[in-house]
C-alpha cells in the first residue's frame, strides 16, 4: 500500500511520491538552542523521527536534516544575562538537546547544520534574492520584498490583502512594506556579527532554513516538517524566499504536528505550566514518554498531565509484561501442538493492519491499537495448555518490530551487568538455603537499582521498574 501524507499545502492526504526512487529528502525545523527544550519541542523530534523510521522500514533511504539555530535574539539575550559568549551557550544546549532526544529514542540526523556554520551559504542566498529583485538593502538591513512573490500565503491559505490589513512596521524597522520580512540584520554594538556585502550583521530567522535545505538537500525537497506554530510566518516565508531564489517548488509535502496542552491549558511561561523535556526524562521512563507522545495522531493536539502519563505507563507495562511472559514460556514450551497455522495467520493479519494504519498518514494512535490487539492475542495463546516455540517467537518478534518502528527499544536480560546478575543468583541460592532475610535484602537492593523481581512457578523473573 502507498504511504499517504496529509499535505498542509493542499489540506488533504496525498499519495507519497519521492523525487528520487527509494529516497526521501526530509528537512525538519530544529530548536533555537538557548535553553533546554520543552515538551513542545520534543513532540516534533519524536513524531518526525517515527516518520523517518517508517520510511526506512518501507525500504527508503532517508536523508534527514534537522537544523540548530545557534545565533538569534534569544541567544544574544541569554549570553548577556549569563555573562557568556553566544557560542558557549549554543554548544552547551546543542549537547543537551542531543542527550535528551537520544533518551527519547530519537536517531541522530544525517545532517545537523548550524547557522554559524552555514553563513557563507546564507549570505550567498540573500545576494541571489537581491540580484533577482526580490530583496533590498535598507541602512544595513536586508528585507525580502514580499509582494514580489505572487503566491505568498499559499501554505497558510491567506491572501496577501488579508495579511496586509494586520501588518505594521515596528519601531526601528526600515522596510518599504509592512509585509516585508528581514533577511539580514545590521549588528548592534557589542553583538556577535559577520561581515557581509551590507555590512556587519547576522541572518534573520527565516533565511537560515532555506539556505540549509538548499545546501544539504537541493532546490526541491520531498518533505518539510515542523510544529503547527511554524506554518505562518516561518514556513510561509521559507517558501517565498526559496522559490523566488531557486525558481522552482521548494517542498512537495508539508507536515505539521499539533500543539501540546498542559492539563487542558495551552503551555506557556506566563501560566507557569512550562515543562522541560530534560526534567521529565529524569522523573519518568523516557520510553513511556515517547509512547505517550505517539498515542495521539501527530496532527491532533495532545493533552499532557500526570494522570495521563501514568495511564500511558500502565498501558506500556502490558506490552512489556506480555513480552516477558513470551520469553519465559519459550523455556518451557514442549512444541507438542500442531495447531499453529491459525495463530501465524493472526500475527500476519496484525502486520497488515499495522502497516495499513502507518501508511495512512503515520497514524501511530491506531497502530498502537493494533499492538494491543496483538498483545491480547498473545495472552490468549499463552493461556493454551500446549504452545509452540515458533508461534511464541513470531509473537515476540512481531511486537518488538512494531515497537522498533515506533522508536521504542526494550532492554533485554543480557543488558544486566555482571554485578546484578550475581545478586540475582545469590538471592536464588539464599532462598534455596531458606535464608529469607538475605533474599529480601537482595530484593530491596535490586529495587533501589530499578530492577523489580517477580517469583513465579516457572522461576524468578525481573523487569525494570
Amino acid at each position: 500500500m502507498t504511504i499517504k501524507i496529509y499535505n498542509t499545502m493542499k489540506r488533504q492526504k496525498e499519495p507519497f511520491e519521492s523525487i528520487e526512487p527509494n529516497k526521501v529528502k526530509m528537512y525538519v525545523c530544529g530548536p533555537t538552542v538557548y535553553n533546554y527544550i520543552h515538551i513542545g519541542n520534543a513532540r516534533p523530534a519524536i513524531v518526525f523521527d517515527t516518520v523517518r523510521r517508517y520510511f526506512e522500514y518501507k525500504g527508503y533511504q532517508v536523508d534527514y536534516v534537522l537544523n540548530f539555530t545557534d545565533v538569534d535574539d534569544k541567544l544574544i539575550k541569554a549570553a548577556r544575562e549569563l555573562g557568556e559568549e553566544v557560542p558557549s551557550i549554543a554548544n552547551r544546549f546543542i549537547q543537551a538537546y542531543k542527550e535528551d532526544v537520544k533518551a527519547l529514542g530519537v536517531k541522530e540526523a544525517i545532517h545537523h547544520p548550524r547557522v554559524t556554520e552555514t553563513m557563507d551559504d546564507i549570505i550567498a542566498f540573500i545576494q541571489t534574492l537581491v540580484d533577482k529583485g526580490h530583496a533590498y538593502e535598507s541602512e544595513g538591513d536586508v528585507y525580502f520584498k514580499t509582494r514580489s512573490f505572487r503566491e505568498y500565503g499559499k501554505l497558510s491559505h491567506q491572501s496577501i490583502d488579508e495579511l496586509r490589513s494586520g501588518a505594521r512596521i515596528q519601531v526601528g524597522e526600515k522596510k518599504d512594506d509592512p509585509l516585508d520580512f528581514v533577511l539580514w540584520k545590521q549588528a548592534k554594538s557589542g553583538e556577535i556579527s559577520w561581515d557581509s556585502p551590507w555590512g556587519e550583521g547576522r541572518p534573520g530567522w527565516h533565511i537560515e532554513c532555506s539556505a540549509m535545505a538548499k545546501r544539504y538537500l537541493g532546490d526541491t525537497i520531498d518533505i518539510h516538517a515542523g510544529g503547527q506554530d511554524l506554518t505562518f510566518p516561518h514556513h510561509e516565508n521559507e517558501i517565498a524566499q526559496s522559490e523566488a531564489a531557486n525558481g522552482t517548488s521548494f517542498a512537495n509535502y508539508w507536515m505539521h504536528n499539533g500543539y501540546i496542552n498542559i492539563d487542558n491549558e495551552k503551555m506557556s511561561k506566563s501560566l507557569g505550566n512550562f515543562v522541560l523535556a530534560h526534567d521529565l526524562i529524569q522523573q519518568h521512563d523516557p520510553k513511556v514518554l515517547r509512547f505517550f507522545m505517539l498515542s495521539v495522531h501527530y496532527r491532533n493536539p495532545i493533552n499532557f498531565s500526570d494522570s495521563l502519563l501514568e495511564s500511558a505507563k500502565n498501558s506500556f507495562d502490558r506490552i512489556e509484561n506480555v513480552l516477558t511472559n513470551l520469553k519465559h514460556r519459550k523455556e518451557t514450551s514442549m512444541n507438542l501442538t500442531t495447531d499453529t497455522a491459525s495463530w501465524h495467520e493472526k500475527i500476519a493479519n496484525a502486520k497488515i493492519a499495522f502497516e495499513k494504519e502507518m501508511d495512512d498518514d503515520f497514524n501511530t494512535a491506531n497502530a498502537i491499537a493494533v499492538i494491543f490487539d496483538l498483545v491480547k492475542e498473545a495472552n490468549t495463546y499463552l493461556n493454551e495448555k500446549q504452545t509452540h516455540t515458533d508461534v511464541i517467537n513470531e509473537f515476540e518478534q512481531t511486537l518488538i518490530a512494531f515497537l522498533q518502528i515506533l522508536g521504542i527499544t526494550l532492554e533485554d536480560e543480557a543488558l544486566l551487568d555482571e554485578e546484578i546478575e550475581q545478586l540475582i543468583e545469590e538471592r536464588l541460592t539464599a532462598r534455596k538455603n531458606r535464608d529469607f532475610a538475605r533474599a529480601d535484602e537482595i530484593r530491596d537492593e535490586l529495587k533501589q537499582r530499578n530492577i523489580i523481581l517477580e517469583d513465579t512457578p516457572q522461576g524468578t523473573r525481573w523487569k525494570r521498574g
